[in-house]
């Protein structure tokens, strides 16, 4: 069984798993190449996402596209998803119970997927791989944790709330390039994923 039909097998998975919450809401399982370099993994969906059952496709998701094709790439060259792939009523947070739900399932898709580098888009996404990080703090960094490289980004609707935030976000965007082509280099000089405070710097690789 290839990738394609890995990823459509655990779609319909989740679509008849009544034990996951927010039910009442479209499934977005995610869009892109099954190949990709890069995944991009965001909280979860919003209206418009919902609407569609595609990931950001709403105005975060635009600014994604624009920061996408400003480093050269195409939105269908790469893999977008969220962690919870429901949207919470009103767009409010995800809970932590409903992280926990969706977490075997993104672990799966990830593992079919595997891309070379993880792209958290966001304090959720980001600290669902490293509980530990702080997004003002470590948005920007690389880290190895697993088997994958991770790379956490401010969200793009922080971004499009604040000139600052937008700045280091495209700054950050346009080494994705480098690092996806100096990939082996930099998983060979990881560290393991961090447990504390106190080792976090230490598995930092790639520093803004």
């Amino acid at each position: 069984m290839g990738k394609i039909e890995e990823l459509r097998a655990l779609q319909a998975e989740m679509e008849e798993d009544k034990k996951l919450p927010l039910r009442s809401a479209n499934l977005v399982f995610g869009e892109g190449s099954p190949d990709a370099a890069v995944c991009f993994i965001g909280e979860a969906p919003g209206l418009t996402e919902d609407q569609l059952k595609r990931p950001f496709v709403g105005r975060a998701g635009q600014l994604l596209n624009k920061l996408i094709e400003g480093v050269g790439w195409k939105r269908e060259e790469v893999y977008i998803t969220n962690i919870v792939k429901r949207r919470p009523p009103e767009n409010r947070d995800p809970l932590p119970e409903e992280i926990e739900a969706y977490r075997p399932y993104l672990a799966r898709q990830i593992a079919i997927l595997k891309p070379k580098i993880i792209a958290p888009l966001g304090r959720f996404s980001m600290n669902y791989f490293l509980p530990e990080a702080k997004i003002t703090r470590d948005q920007g960094k690389l880290f190895r944790v697993g088997d994958h490289l991770v790379y956490p980004l401010f969200h793009p609707a922080a971004a499009l709330r604040g000139t600052g935030t937008m700045n280091a976000l495209t700054e950050s965007f346009r080494r994705l390039p480098d690092i996806v082509k100096r990939y082996e280099e930099l998983f060979a000089k990881g560290a393991a994923a961090p447990s504390s405070k106190e080792n976090f710097s230490q598995t930092s690789l790639f520093s803004s």
